[in-house]
């Protein structure tokens, strides 16, 4: 599997080669994020067959907060457990290169 990163202004917030490919989406497990570039926020949404996600904003320091970027999957539905905890990104806001 190729080496997938995502990054701000240049700032590298999430690097994996171990991530998960879902609607065109890729997920990068909680570990692999930096977590100091990351603060949940109160937005949730509801997928019918993943269940419902949770947001963080992004803040790479650079004066611009990207609010309700990121999401993932806190007590994903069994059809989406492997994506239990897993990043996903905007591609509109953040690079993602895979």
């Amino acid at each position: 599997m190729a080496n997938a990163t995502a990054s701000v202004s240049g700032v590298v917030i999430a690097e994996t080669d171990n991530y998960e490919t879902v609607e065109g989406n890729i997920y990068f497990p909680p570990e692999s994020i930096k977590q100091e570039y990351f603060s949940t926020t109160d937005t949730h949404t509801a997928c019918p067959w993943k269940g419902a996600a949770s947001y963080y904003t992004v803040d790479v320091g650079d004066g611009v907060p990207l609010t309700d970027v990121a999401w993932y999957y806190p007590e994903p539905k069994s059809a989406a457990a492997n994506i239990k905890g897993y990043v996903a990104f905007y591609r509109n806001k953040i690079y993602i290169r895979s």
